[in-house]
């Protein structure tokens, strides 16, 4: 493979999460007094931390979210999750290929250590990464689309930011793989094709990346 590491995002590339999480999102911002339809959520949020919806309200409209807003918020996500989670259709097939194959790969997501994990747990997707495999915006300082987290984990992997390839699904994870140095896929199943134009490629089927990064 021309790369050392893939590093995949893991909301909306490898658990079908977005849907459920931007609908509890909207619904819960527009209870708060914020009307906020499921593609604004997927628009603003898309991708980003926790810290990222508290700076855009706060921006847009002066006011700040309630302290328990991001317990509040995790807490029904999470009821939805177990309910609803599903992993992404050719997830467990690729991971798979890629032990096989003796790949490194990795996961640094926007989400939460706990987040990551309850998600795994639902899906099944838990017992292909072991605990070291795994980083999120918790583990540094800045979220995407800051390059930080995607350093971190390559770092951490030990491999070069030049010899590491992302897999992402949001705008912010194209930008913050970019400004890391590294080449990022974009996958399409759920973002429209224009709003991931700065990634190295497109693909809409998780089947077709083992040949893409070949």
């Amino acid at each position: 493979m021309r790369y050392d590491l893939i590093i995949f995002d893991n909301d909306g590339v490898l658990v079908d999460s977005e849907p459920i999480s931007n609908t509890v999102l909207a619904g819960y911002l527009s209870e708060l007094g914020y009307p906020t339809s499921y593609e604004d959520s997927l628009r603003d949020y898309m991708g980003g931390a926790v810290h990222r919806i508290h700076d855009v309200v706060l921006e847009r409209t002066g006011r700040r979210l309630p302290d328990d807003f991001d317990k509040t918020l995790h807490a029904r996500i999470f009821a939805a999750f177990e309910q609803e989670l599903k992993p992404v259709a050719g997830a467990e097939e690729l991971l798979g290929k890629l032990v096989a194959d003796g790949v490194s790969y990795c996961l640094a997501s926007s989400g939460s250590h706990e987040r990551i994990r309850v998600g795994h747990l639902v899906t099944g997707l838990d017992e292909w990464f072991e605990d070291s495999w795994i980083f999120s915006s918790q583990d540094v300082g800045r979220g995407k689309p800051a390059p930080d987290l995607f350093l971190h984990a390559a770092e951490r992997m030990g491999v070069p930011a030049d010899r590491c390839v992302v897999v992402e699904d949001s705008q912010l994870g194209v930008e913050a793989a970019r400004a890391a140095g590294m080449d990022v896929y974009g996958f399409t199943a759920m973002t429209p094709a224009d709003r991931l134009a700065g990634a190295t490629g497109l693909f809409s089927e998780l089947g077709e990346l083992r040949r893409l990064l070949a």
